[in-house]
């Protein structure tokens, strides 16, 4: 869900991305993946912009990736091999902040072989410059994930200014989404409880993965529950894994747990 909100943010807003990342303002389109690589390694996280003269590629992270590096190396060769001409900019945000080395890694090293690539920790960017900007609007909170509530509240009083209704709601509604990050849904709910969301695209898919959770949740609640009932009425472990879906090692905690 993250990775398409902030998908749908990058083509939404290409201009924003553009002087927010590279400085420059220009006109960016999007590159859609399956007419960009004929075979990408994940064309469902490729987002691609580009003008004339430059593309812009994206790669947007939760967590830590230890492959990131040669990915970006292989995207960066198709990509030259494709447009030889353009300047390319190759950038990772990453969302969630974490002291794992890997966030600050932004060079492929082998051999003779040195591929570099922009590393952006949004905790470490300034949230006042994301304010400026009603596109990069849903990321100010994980900018200072410290400081959540308060600039959350400040995202709201922004988003109330903007006059187009349903553009109101897809930017509340990302922010909503990617401020889960950092603070619990409770709060977020709260603070943007007055904001129409509810016509948007991105809410109606953060709704449904949200019941989707909850049904995945009351299954298993439901499976382990009958998983007790069998084992105490002394059934094989095996056909109680058969039965009810849970595997070994749910079914051993189940087991330690009534001993």
């Amino acid at each position: 869900m993250y990775d398409n909100v902030c998908k749908y943010l990058a083509e939404r807003f290409p201009g924003a991305m553009g002087r927010w990342l590279l400085g420059l303002d220009l006109p960016l389109v999007s590159l859609p993946p399956t007419e960009l690589i004929p075979a990408p390694i994940r064309a469902d996280s490729l987002i691609c912009l580009h003008s004339t003269t430059h593309i812009l590629h994206l790669e947007f992270q939760t967590h830590p990736d230890p492959e990131m590096p040669v990915r970006m190396l292989d995207y960066a060769v198709r990509l030259y091999r494709k447009y030889p001409g353009v300047r390319l900019h190759q950038v990772v945000v990453y969302l969630r902040q974490t002291s794992s080395p890997q966030v600050y890694q932004g060079c492929f090293e082998q051999a003779n072989t040195v591929h570099r690539f922009q590393v952006v920790r949004l905790w470490e960017v300034d949230a006042e410059r994301l304010l400026g900007e009603e596109g990069l609007l849903p990321w100010v909170v994980l900018a200072e994930p410290e400081g959540g509530e308060r600039r959350l509240r400040q995202v709201r009083e922004r988003l109330e200014r903007i006059s187009d209704r349903q553009l109101r709601a897809e930017l509340g509604a990302a922010t909503a989404v990617l401020a889960g990050l950092a603070l619990d849904r409770g709060v977020i709910q709260q603070i943007l409880g007055d904001v129409d969301m509810k016509e948007s695209v991105i809410y109606q898919a953060w709704r449904q993965e949200a019941l989707q959770e909850g049904l995945e949740q009351g299954r298993l609640v439901e499976a382990r529950r009958i998983a007790r009932q069998l084992l105490h009425m002394g059934m094989d472990p095996q056909q109680v894994m058969t039965i009810t879906g849970l595997s070994q090692d749910e079914l051993n905690q189940l087991s330690r747990q009534q001993n």
